[in-house]
């Protein structure tokens, strides 16, 4: 199994979450989030001052799929959040090594 965690801009959200759901994702959860990558920020300006903004509001979205999935998902998710401007975000894709349900106690793909 595969933890894919993509990272992007907050009005992505839900065109991500419908490309995912459009390939069969069944759960994902969307966390609000501030970070800054190669972009490293903005400027704004607030009463005529000029100030930094170091950290840039994100959205989280995470989910857990089998392997054989992983690679359709980040395309899709891709995608979807893709603008073509800087700040897009990042996709990760890590191992999984177990899951189990609290509720019944399944474990491995079976709990996803």
């Amino acid at each position: 199994m595969k933890r894919i965690e993509i990272i992007t801009r907050p009005h992505k959200l839900e065109d991500v979450k419908q490309a995912l759901t459009e390939i069969g994702v069944t759960g994902m959860t969307a966390s609000e989030v501030k970070g800054f990558g190669r972009q490293r920020g903005h400027k704004e300006i607030y009463r005529g001052a000029e100030y930094q903004v170091d950290f840039v509001p994100k959205v989280k979205i995470e989910t857990i799929v089998d392997d054989a999935m992983a690679a359709k998902v980040v395309e899709a998710a891709r995608k979807a959040a893709q603008t073509g401007q800087v700040g897009d975000g990042k996709i990760f894709v890590m191992p999984v090594v177990e899951v189990v349900r609290i509720r019944t106690g399944e474990t491995g793909p079976d709990a996803v």
